[in-house]
């Protein structure tokens, strides 16, 4: 589900694959391997948003935020932006960098519990 994202929304997702945070890069290393048999992208054009990482069967978001985002304006993007895209049925898990670098055991068992819940949802 792309939500009529255009070229240069996938263009900027592609150069943003080449320039993963740590913590993205560690959290990308366990949704890599399919956790509970769900597919997850990374970098993930939507609209005319960029998700860090997308599970499209599920419909589900995974960001992982730097502390750019607590400034007010990144903050109101951030809302303004999760919104619109929960309005279209998907859904969110946010983390922070600090999170997921410190308590990336933490940050996968919510991961999972989400997915868990999910699976007996669907079965």
């Amino acid at each position: 589900m792309f939500l009529d994202a255009t070229q240069s929304v996938f263009v900027n997702a592609a150069a943003l694959r080449n320039k993963m945070t740590p913590a993205e890069r560690a959290l990308w290393a366990y949704l890599k391997l399919k956790p509970m048999g769900y597919k997850f992208r990374r970098q993930h054009a939507i609209s005319k948003y960029i998700a860090d990482f997308y599970c499209h069967s599920l419909k589900l978001i995974i960001e992982v935020d730097g502390g750019i985002h607590n400034t007010k304006e990144v903050a109101d993007s951030d809302r303004a932006r999760q919104e619109f895209l929960e309005s279209e049925g998907i859904n969110f898990l946010r983390f922070t960098n600090e999170e997921v670098l410190s308590n990336l055991d933490t940050v996968q068992s919510t991961i999972d519990k989400y997915l868990q819940q999910a699976n007996l949802l669907e079965h």
